[in-house]
């Protein structure tokens, strides 16, 4: 659903993510341009392909995406692509995309590394990841919206968390940490920042349907909805929308389950 009654005219926005047609990240990008808000992309589509983590996957798929959203009319951007990974990438993707919207005042971490290991088969070599990518970068691309941030204007950074803190997640430990530690990011940014008018909140999307599960297992899944679906990426856009807008400009420092009442038991 297209909730006209939320506006967000002129707000630049940086949303990170952004690299699959039928992901989280390329729904909020296209969502929150309808809503008037300026947008500037950032994805690392080699993740996507190294990973397999969708039949989505594509090459170049952030700059795709963008010229797409261009050609429907909407004011999207692509940031030069590049691996969180590495140390000084974030910062610049943070720098680049207020340099070409001429500042920001919302910052959207949608990023994640995500990959399966179970105890026995834990190695630095798929723990590290995880850290750097869901934490450090996301720390740093913080800190870097909060030096260039006009504090007298209100801004507002929502984070993306998982269910591992409602939840076990045990096949998926190194992530679930990484997850849990946004959370206390969340918490504690949202304190730090609140004087300089920067909102902090934190979002748990639930399973949300973007082409990774599918057959008996996707069935099941449904199943522990009470609707009988899934969730899908324009659910996780409308509560954005919100957290975004001057409606939620009472609200920092949550984490929001939007789960449509998920029955992970």
């Amino acid at each position: 659903m297209n909730n006209s009654a939320v506006r967000l005219d002129g707000k630049k926005i940086l949303i990170t993510g952004v690299s699959r047609p039928i992901g989280i990240g390329a729904t909020l990008a296209k969502r929150l341009a309808e809503a008037g808000a300026i947008i500037a992309i950032h994805g690392f589509s080699d993740y996507d392909m190294t990973v397999g983590v969708s039949k989505s996957a594509m090459a170049n798929g952030t700059e795709i995406l963008a010229k797409q959203s261009v050609d429907s009319g909407l004011n999207i951007t692509a940031i030069t692509t590049g691996d969180l990974m590495i140390p000084g990438v974030a910062e610049k993707v943070v720098e680049e995309a207020a340099e070409k919207l001429g500042g920001l005042d919302g910052l959207v971490l949608n990023h994640a590394y995500s990959t399966y290991g179970e105890m026995g088969d834990w190695t630095p070599e798929h723990i590290d990841p995880h850290l750097l990518v869901n934490v450090r970068a996301s720390m740093m691309m913080i800190q870097a919206f909060v030096n260039q941030a006009d504090i007298t204007k209100e801004n507002a950074i929502t984070l993306f968390t998982s269910g591992q803190y409602l939840g076990p997640m045990i096949n998926e430990i190194a992530y679930s940490v990484s997850k849990e530690a946004i959370i206390c990011l969340c918490r504690q940014t949202s304190y730090l920042l609140a004087d300089k008018n920067i909102r902090v909140n934190c979002i748990n999307p639930g399973p949300v349907d973007t082409g990774y599960c599918f057959d008996e297992a996707h069935e099941a899944v449904a199943k522990m909805f009470p609707s009988g679906r899934w969730g899908t990426p324009d659910d996780t856009a409308d509560l954005l929308l919100f957290l975004h807008s001057g409606y939620a400009k009472w609200i920092t420092g949550q984490v929001i389950a939007g789960e449509g009442g998920f029955n992970r038991y």
